[in-house]
């Protein structure tokens, strides 16, 4: 079924479609039921990665390798996993990373993320290339609320998108910084990937930049290649921090020395990235770089990670090995695909209750006592390089 198609279901079909079904009891099998209903260009987009999707594949693997060395005999009772991020509070360490073109996934887009959002209690990231404009979404959407953003290469069109970010309520900018071009991705180049009518980048639709070029390849890097700044340098961090009075989140390291630096320029926050597999092929799985940007920022900013998260034990090794919270991004869209806002929110509720059952079965109360002696097997969590990756 082609993207044309899709968009022309009957109401009352896509509702049929959205239903959730009772038997999707985790993050696979809401991306097995999204396989079956998205249309191939749309999946691919969605799924594929750069490349060989080699970062890909590893992002989820590289969770996977990592073993968790229990404690028994704990006396564990109930579990607390709220904490807070740039001083915040949220009730897991699980939040919604920025991901584009919602609308791909459900009619209602971006909306229905941030109210699945809002219902959990996490954070919502909305992303610069969504299908809906910031203005209709971060009204629905619960404190805390950040919007992310691209150097354009008109720094008019970015502060332009700043300055509204601010006035619709966004609680940070999460500066992505490892899509200076875009990863060649082989999926969306046999698709000639673009937008179907009707949708378009919404956020600067009033700015002229609103449609991905029609080229014989995908019209996304096409955008990409001709609007985003390449020549990104800790100069565009220096003048995003001056410019906005929000804190600034700076998302996609993958090095311990540039997350110093981005902190040391201003950055309260990194996530280490590789952007979800779709830019450097072979570049590191998260996990792999992880606790090296956690030992070189120190108590500079706070650090989160994304790629790959898959299950709640996945997330509790994450905040073993330093990090503060998780984004997830793909797993977010399958539950929009499959059930809209309901959907969205399931599969946030079963990382939830995954990461509770992670929590207890390996004798941890709250996200405090969790570090990285979980991680090896003699219980000695002084030095982190010794962590078997």
């Amino acid at each position: 079924m082609g993207i044309a198609l899709y968009f022309l279901l009957s109401p009352s079909l896509l509702l049929l479609l959205s239903i959730v079904d009772s038997s999707l009891l985790s993050v696979h099998d809401y991306h097995r039921a999204a396989r079956a209903k998205l249309p191939r260009e749309v999946l691919d987009y969605f799924e594929g990665g750069a490349l060989d999707e080699i970062a890909l594949r590893e992002n989820t693997a590289g969770w996977e390798r990592l073993k968790l060395y229990y404690h028994v005999l704990a006396g564990i009772g109930d579990r607390d996993l709220r904490t807070t991020i740039l001083g915040q509070s949220i009730s897991m360490p699980i939040g919604v990373a920025p991901t584009a073109f919602h609308k791909l996934a459900n009619e209602v887009g971006e909306i229905a993320t941030a109210k699945a959002a809002r219902a959990v209690g996490t954070v919502f990231i909305l992303s610069s290339l969504s299908n809906t404009p910031m203005e209709s979404v971060f009204p629905e959407a619960r404190s805390p609320r950040w919007f992310q953003l691209y150097i354009y290469k008109d720094r008019g069109i970015s502060g332009e998108l700043v300055r509204r970010a601010e006035a619709a309520g966004a609680e940070a900018i999460v500066l992505t910084v490892d899509a200076p071009g875009l990863g060649t991705r082989e999926r969306d180049m046999r698709n000639r990937f673009t937008l179907p009518e009707g949708l378009t980048v919404a956020n600067v639709a009033p700015l002229g930049k609103a449609h991905l070029p029609e080229v014989r390849g995908s019209g996304l890097a096409a955008y990409v290649h001709d609007h985003f700044k390449s020549d990104l340098g800790f100069e565009d961090l220096d003048w995003l921090c001056g410019w906005t009075r929000l804190p600034v989140v700076v998302k996609g390291v993958c090095r311990g020395d540039d997350a110093r630096r981005a902190a040391e320029h201003g950055a309260k926050a990194v996530v280490v990235s590789n952007h979800g597999g779709r830019q450097l092929d072979t570049a590191p799985a998260t996990c792999d770089a992880l606790p090296y940007v956690v030992d070189a920022v120190g108590d500079l900013c706070e650090v989160y990670v994304d790629g790959g998260i898959q299950r709640g034990s996945d997330v509790l090794k994450a905040i073993a090995l330093g990090a503060r919270a998780v984004l997830v991004g793909r797993p977010i869209l399958w539950g929009l695909c499959v059930g809209g806002e309901e959907g969205a929110a399931n599969v946030l509720g079963i990382l939830r209750r995954e990461l509770d059952e992670a929590m207890l079965l390996c004798g941890c109360a709250k996200l405090q006592d969790v570090d990285q002696a979980l991680l090896k097997p003699g219980g000695d969590s002084r030095d982190r390089s010794r962590v078997v990756l």
